[in-house]
């Protein structure tokens, strides 16, 4: 199977009410392409220490960020390949590392002292982050419906929008159907723009239009205030509607493709080592 390995972008987010989703919808299929993902149902376990470190990092929006987790398109078989992800962000632009192996090996990896992992440097990566995390383990399952859309155009332009977010702390298998604690209000969904350049205008006028405005909602973040800090869905949704003048400045930045930050895998490293706890 060829997958791509690594990806660096930025990733803005934008919450959406039913409403919204069906105008961007109409939008984006008069615009741009299904990817050859199309529609999918994703389930993602995501690993973490029993006091949820790596999540609770997360919503405290530091300079840099991690998390791991195993990812598939659909149903899947213990003997089935997945993809082991670890996505980094660091000053608004996120760096995703993935590899893939039998889900019933990537289990072993983090539920054992096994050592048997894929011999290459994402391989390494990731395992430097299960040592350096004493206890790192299987501690959500969340799992979403999400419709992939690429550019018409051959730019690296994105665009996924996200609906039926559930998630849970039990039934840590991604054999298992979905289902769990709506992360989202019934009839919201999020889209993710995805790109290094600038949003295209037609994008710019919808967006406008439809008073679509930048949002700071991470879906395992979100997940983890609902379930284990017990907050209301509708709340966090509320809350997600930010005006940092930091952020809002990279929007722009990309927005209008004055992409004026680009950081060495060197410089990400150096602020990798120094968070650790």
């Amino acid at each position: 199977m060829t997958f791509r390995k690594d990806f660096k972008r930025y990733e803005l987010k934008y919450l959406m009410d039913a409403e919204q989703t069906e105008t961007m919808f109409n939008a984006l299929k008069e615009n741009m392409y299904l990817d050859k993902y199309g529609h999918s149902s994703i389930r993602n376990i995501y690993l973490d220490t029993d006091n949820f470190i790596l999540a609770r990092r997360s919503i405290e929006k530091p300079l840099y960020k991690e998390k791991l987790r195993f990812r598939t398109y659909g149903p899947t078989g213990p003997d089935d390949s997945v993809f082991v992800e670890l996505k980094k962000k660091y000053d608004g632009v996120v760096y995703k590392r993935r590899l893939s192996m039998p889900l019933n090996k990537a289990m072993e990896w983090f539920t054992s002292d096994s050592n048997d992992y894929p011999n290459s440097q994402i391989g390494e990566e990731i395992n430097f982050l299960r040592t350096r995390y004493e206890g790192i383990k299987p501690m959500m399952f969340l799992s979403y419906d999400r419709d992939a859309y690429h550019s018409k155009d051959g730019s690296d332009l994105r665009i996924t929008v996200d609906s039926n977010i559930m998630a849970r702390t039990y039934d840590l298998d991604l054999t298992m159907d979905v289902g769990g604690f709506d992360v989202m209000p019934e009839g919201y969904a999020l889209m993710e723009i995805k790109t290094m350049n600038g949003y295209p205008q037609w994008l710019m006028e919808v967006l406008s239009e439809n008073s679509l405005y930048k949002t700071s909602f991470s879906k395992y973040g979100n997940a983890y205030k609902e379930i284990i800090l017990g907050m209301d869905p509708m709340d966090l949704c509320a809350q997600s509607v930010i005006s940092c003048d930091l952020e809002s400045s990279i929007e722009d930045d990309v927005r209008y493709g004055t992409d004026k930050t680009v950081y060495s895998h060197s410089k990400l490293a150096a602020v990798t080592n120094r968070v650790v706890e």
